[in-house]
C-alpha cells in the first residue's frame, strides 16, 4: 500500500482535531453545569464527580486517537475522511499495544507548537514516520481504491467499450511458482524487509548491480532456508514468490 503524505495526514489530523475539540468543548460545558449542582448535595458525591470528570478528559484526550485506532482498523474519522491507516510494518493491521505505543508519544511528536517534531521526523524517515511510527514499528498508508461502473457492478464505463474485447490481465510470473513452505517457515520478518527493500528500488538500479543484488540477496535466502531459484526461473521472479509465500505464511498466522 502506497504511503500516505504530509498532506494527507494534515487533513485528518485537522479533522480529528476539530472533533475532539468539539468533544472536549462539550465535556467542558457538562461539567460547568453539573459539578456546582452535584456539589450541593454532598462534598463525597462533588469528589467522586470531579474524578469521574477528570477521568473523562482523560481519556478523551489520550483515548480519542488510541482506541479508534486500534480497533477501527487503524483509522480515526479523521483518517476514514482522507483515506488513510495506521498499518504494521508487516502488514498488519495494529492493535491496541501498537496504538497505545505510538499515541504515548504523540506528545512529543506534538511539541514544541502543532507536531513540528513529528514534520521534522515525517520529511527525515524514508517511510514517512514520525517518532511515535518509530517506536511503535507502524507506518501510515493511503486506502487504494477500487473504481466502480458508472452504472452498476456489471455496465461498462462507456458506450463503445462492447466494440472492443475485454483485455485478458496476464498473470505476473510469481504467482504461478511455489516454493516448498518448509523453507519458507525458516524465513523472518527482516529478510522480507530485506526484499521488500530491493523491489522499492530495483527500478532505480543499474541492470548489472540490480541483478548483483538480486543474486546476493537469493543465496542469503539459500543459506537460511535451503530455498533455490528452480530450474528456468529467473532470481527476481524467486525473490517474488518468496516474497509472496512469506506473507501469506504470515497472514495465516
Amino acid at each position: 500500500m502506497p504511503l500516505a503524505g504530509i498532506g494527507s495526514r494534515f487533513i485528518a489530523l485537522l479533522i480529528d482535531t476539530l472533533i475532539w475539540g468539539a468533544g472536549l468543548l462539550v465535556l467542558w460545558g457538562a461539567g460547568v453545569l453539573l459539578l456546582p449542582g452535584i456539589g450541593a448535595f454532598s462534598r463525597i458525591s462533588a469528589q467522586w464527580a470531579m474524578a469521574i470528570y477528570l477521568f473523562s478528559l482523560f481519556v478523551l484526550n489520550w483515548g480519542y486517537f488510541t482506541l479508534f485506532e486500534a480497533f477501527w482498523n487503524g483509522r480515526t474519522p479523521g483518517k476514514r475522511i482522507a483515506r488513510i491507516r495506521v498499518i504494521q510494518r508487516s502488514g498488519r493491521a495494529i492493535g491496541l499495544f501498537e496504538s497505545m505505543a505510538r499515541n504515548f508519544v504523540r506528545y512529543i511528536d506534538a511539541i514544541p507548537f502543532f507536531y513540528a517534531v513529528g514534520i521534522v521526523a515525517v520529511f527525515s524517515t524514508r517511510q514517512h514516520q514520525r517518532l511515535g511510527d518509530l517506536a511503535a514499528g507502524t507506518l501510515v498508508v493511503r486506502d487504494q481504491e477500487q473504481e466502480a461502473p458508472l452504472w452498476g457492478e456489471s455496465a461498462a464505463r462507456t458506450f463503445t467499450a462492447a466494440t472492443f474485447a475485454a483485455s485478458i490481465p496476464i498473470p505476473e510470473p510469481h504467482t504461478a511458482l511455489s516454493l516448498p513452505s518448509i523453507g519458507i517457515a525458516r524465513l523472518t520478518w527482516s529478510d522480507l524487509e530485506v526484499m521488500e527493500g530491493f523491489f522499492a528500488r530495483r527500478l532505480d538500479l543499474p541492470l548489472d548491480t540490480r541483478q548483483a543484488l538480486a543474486q546476493r540477496i537469493a543465496e542469503a535466502l539459500k543459506a537460511k532456508s535451503g530455498l533455490e531459484p528452480p530450474a528456468g526461473v529467473s532470481v527476481e521472479t524467486f525473490l517474488e514468490a518468496a516474497a509472496r509465500q512469506l506473507r501469506d505464511l504470515a497472514r495465516m498466522r
